[in-house]
């Protein structure tokens, strides 16, 4: 009985060492794209600047009509 114990526990073991110890399986890299070259110069060219968007007016704050509710309870205070 010790001995199928101590047989469970031993691979029990094993298993969780080996999955802890496992390198990754695939690891890739994120690749840098390369800046685009002139067709004629050969030397790298400017990155165009990306078009703003343009922000619109905050909108104005409603005014909220009051519930039956909270005019009674205004009422009564």
């Amino acid at each position: 009985m010790a001995d199928l114990v101590s047989d469970i526990v031993k691979n029990v073991v094993e298993g969780v060492l080996k999955e802890i110890l496992k390198k990754p399986a695939s690891k890739r890299t994120t690749r840098r794209k390369q800046p685009t070259r002139s067709s004629t110069t050969g030397r790298f060219v400017k990155k165009k600047a990306k078009a703003k968007r343009v922000s619109t007016a905050p909108k104005k704050q409603q005014s909220r009509r009051r519930t039956a509710a909270k005019r009674s309870r205004q009422r009564t205070s």
